[in-house]
């Protein structure tokens, strides 16, 4: 029972869109988001308890795959967002960094990239915004996904 509960407020931290993505049966779908809304700790509590009698009538094994799925699924973007960002904050420290790159991207075209670098450093030295800075983020992105760069 308890570990049911446990189940229902994992539901609960979830964000919106995906709870209404998990397939739940439509009472206990409504009261996960009623419980998102609630302010008071008491409430909370007892909507909680709630869910957990609600969870008591279906079977669990689907839901705990699908939060699985999704937790992994979260944790692997993660690390693939921060994998870029290490990236580029390498492209943008070293410019042995783009050999390398290169050397493991052969279609890439690496002037268009080290354009992209060179605007980067030039509006950050000069205390400009970084326009350029989100579209190398996007465009290593590309790169990793297609191996080339679009267009």
């Amino acid at each position: 029972m308890l570990e049911l509960q446990a189940l229902g407020v994992a539901l609960t931290e979830l964000p919106e869109a995906q709870v209404e993505v998990m397939g739940l049966e439509p009472a206990l779908e409504q009261a996960v988001l009623e419980a998102q809304r609630m302010k008071s700790h008491e409430a909370k509590r007892r909507q909680l308890q709630y869910i957990g009698r609600l969870m008591r009538d279906v079977d669990a094994e689907p839901i705990r795959a699908r939060l699985a799925t999704l937790e992994g699924h979260s944790a692997q973007a993660t690390a693939r967002h921060r994998r870029l960002e290490a990236l580029r904050e390498r492209l943008l420290a070293d410019d042995e960094a783009l050999t390398e790159f290169a050397s493991q991207y052969p279609g890439v075209d690496v002037q268009k990239l080290r354009s992209l670098i060179r605007q980067v450093r030039h509006d950050r030295d000069a205390g400009r915004p970084l326009r350029g800075y989100r579209e190398l983020f996007r465009l290593l992105k590309t790169i990793e996904s297609t191996g080339t760069l679009p267009g």
